[in-house]
C-alpha cells in the first residue's frame, strides 16, 4: 500500500471499516486475509466505461449479490450502532437484476431502495459509495428519530 493511500482519511471512516467487516464476513475461505482495504473494496468501484461493457443479460452472479448484501448490511449495522435498536436489512433481487433493498427497525421501514440493473452495480469511487451510504444512513436515522415508538416495537 502506498503512503498516500495509507493516509487517506476515507479509509478510517465508520462506513468503510464496516464495509471491510462485511466483506470479510462473506469471505468463508479467507481469501481476503492480508489484503489491503482498497483491494477488498475494489469490486465496488466501477467506472462508466466498465459499466457500459457489462451485459445485462443472464442472472446476476452470487458474488455480485453478496456484495450488494454486504453494502446494505453495513448500512443496517451503522443504523443499529447509532440508534441502539436492531436494524434488519432485507434484499430481494429477481433473476433479471431488479429488486428492492429494505431496512427495518422494529416495525418501521427506515430505508427502501429500488434496485435496477444490478449486473452493473458499483460506484465511480469509494468516496461516491460512502456518500450514497451517508445519504441512506442519515435518512434512516431521521426516520427513527421521527417515529421512535414504532422503531421500538
Amino acid at each position: 500500500m502506498n503512503q498516500a493511500v495509507a493516509q487517506d482519511p476515507l479509509l478510517s471512516t465508520d462506513f468503510i471499516q464496516e464495509m471491510v467487516k462485511q466483506m470479510r464476513a462473506i469471505d468463508s475461505y479467507g481469501t481476503y486475509d492480508g489484503w489491503p482495504v482498497e483491494r477488498i473494496l475494489a469490486p465496488y468501484v466501477v467506472t462508466k466505461e466498465q459499466r457500459r461493457a457489462i451485459p445485462v443479460i443472464g442472472d446476476p452472479d452470487e458474488i455480485l449479490l453478496s456484495r450488494i448484501k454486504a453494502f446494505y448490511n453495513a448500512i443496517a449495522s451503522l443504523v443499529e450502532k447509532e440508534c441502539g435498536l436492531m436494524a434488519v436489512p432485507m434484499i430481494n433481487i429477481t433473476h433479471e437484476g431488479f429488486g428492492r433493498a429494505v431496512i427495518t427497525v422494529g416495525k418501521l421501514v427506515v430505508m427502501d431502495k429500488t434496485l435496477r440493473d444490478v449486473h452493473r452495480y458499483g460506484y465511480e469511487s469509494l468516496s461516491k459509495m460512502k456518500d450514497e451510504a451517508d445519504k441512506l444512513l442519515s435518512v434512516a436515522l431521521e426516520i427513527v428519530g421521527k417515529y421512535p415508538e414504532v422503531a421500538g416495537m
